[in-house]
């Protein structure tokens, strides 16, 4: 770690992770203004299918997931800050021109895959710069994170569901203004994070593979990461599928944007009973394994659900599953990371839900196509049986100690 990370006073290093948290907020909300109503869009809007609306996602998660790579060879090359001020510079540029564009499916694509390419870029020099700011904190650094994300989710969604009843343009303008403020926020106050640099901590897969000495732990993230990608492949399904599908029963789109407002808030205000659960439940093992087993029986409640009361009661169980599951993955990449390789581990990390998010769409959508909704609730609950195999083997071969793993943090 450098020398100038290390002038820091311990106590200043929470005050930067209430920065990064204020930051995410604001940017989560301006991106949850869109992202939720995207396959309503496109497929009610702009007259396509379904496995259309999935392809264009996957292109959109496809450029995160290069954005991650970018990402991690800029902060080498440069700095956390230039690395954070050229994507949400990407980011801001392409929502503007959205909000002009939008009605357009090619223009709409382009865009939409740009502004996936820029937050790729942001994404794991977040995560990265909050693990060294607030190494001490534990699962409670990347919790802090992932509480504002859906703060943001929760704003977003809430104000996005009734301003997209009135008209789709004006979401499009606040996505666009919001991400101009998170741009501001970055120029003006993320200049001081470049003490924390440290050419060490890349977040680019590719270009750090070759320095792994240490196979067994990489190996361990990817299969515990292979359950990861399932379990987002099974989530992206309330906004790829789900959310058209509740169009086709009669639920009207401000209360399906009111589904992701619950679990936006549901996560914030639920965080006194998940620190009391965690508490008790300290092997993050368990946690994901809960986590799993609840988020199944939300899919199963969802998959005969009719009306807005069944979807809302299945967003709110699935929300506890996620609340409980969700940070753990970090945090084990964390904990597996060797010194100095911790962004590569969460760019790692952050590139598998990417590419969950990318096949998700596609995947639900062929199938719903195809088949119908009810097939695609039959094969979700099924391969959500997968993570709990990936969690209780990935650590089997692990050359280091595996009880911090086992205990949790």
């Amino acid at each position: 770690m450098s020398k100038d990370f290390n002038s820091f006073e311990k106590s200043d290093r929470p005050k930067q992770i209430w920065l990064l948290v204020a930051a995410t907020t604001i940017n989560v909300t301006g991106g949850s203004l869109l992202w939720p109503l995207n396959s309503i869009y496109i497929h009610n809007e702009l007259g396509r299918t379904l496995a259309f609306a999935g392809f264009i996602l996957m292109f959109n998660q496809a450029a995160n997931v290069i954005g991650n790579l970018i990402g991690g060879t800029l902060f080498d090359r440069y700095s956390p800050y230039k690395t954070m001020l050229y994507g949400t510079l990407l980011s801001m540029l392409s929502a503007i021109m959205l909000s002009f564009f939008h009605r357009e499916i090619t223009a709409y694509a382009v865009f939409l895959v740009l502004m996936g390419l820029g937050s790729g870029i942001t994404w794991p020099v977040m995560y990265a710069m909050a693990g060294s700011l607030w190494p001490e904190g534990g699962r409670r650094t990347f919790n802090a994170i992932y509480v504002a994300q859906n703060l943001g989710v929760a704003l977003g969604a809430t104000i996005g569901g009734y301003v997209a009843s009135v008209s789709f343009d004006y979401i499009f303008i606040a996505n666009a203004s919001l991400f101009a403020v998170f741009f501001f926020i970055v120029l003006t106050s993320f200049k001081k994070f470049d003490n924390v640099s440290d050419k060490q901590m890349h977040t680019s897969v590719i270009g750090q593979s070759a320095e792994i000495k240490d196979k067994s732990a990489f190996t361990a993230l990817l299969i515990l990461c292979s359950g990861f990608l399932i379990i987002w492949i099974a989530y992206t399904q309330w906004q790829a599928t789900i959310a058209p599908y509740t169009q086709e029963i009669g639920i009207p789109l401000e209360q399906y944007s009111t589904l992701w407002a619950i679990n936006g808030f549901l996560i914030v205000l639920s965080q006194p009973l998940v620190k009391w659960i965690t508490d008790r439940i300290t092997s993050t093992k368990m946690q994901i394994y809960i986590g799993t087993v609840i988020m199944i029986l939300s899919f199963t409640i969802a998959m005969f659900a009719g009306e807005f009361t069944m979807f809302a009661i299945a967003m709110m169980i699935l929300t506890m599953g996620e609340v409980i599951m969700w940070p753990a993955f970090p945090t084990l990449a964390n904990e597996l990371a060797p010194k100095g390789r911790s962004g590569f581990y969460q760019g790692l990390v952050n590139s598998i839900a990417a590419v969950g998010r990318m096949l998700g769409p596609v995947i639900g959508g062929i199938i719903v196509d195809v088949y119908d909704m009810e097939v695609l609730f039959f094969v979700i609950i099924a391969i959500l049986l997968i993570p709990f195999i990936t969690t209780k083997f990935f650590d089997r071969n692990l050359k280091v100690s595996s009880e911090k793993i086992n205990e949790g943090v």
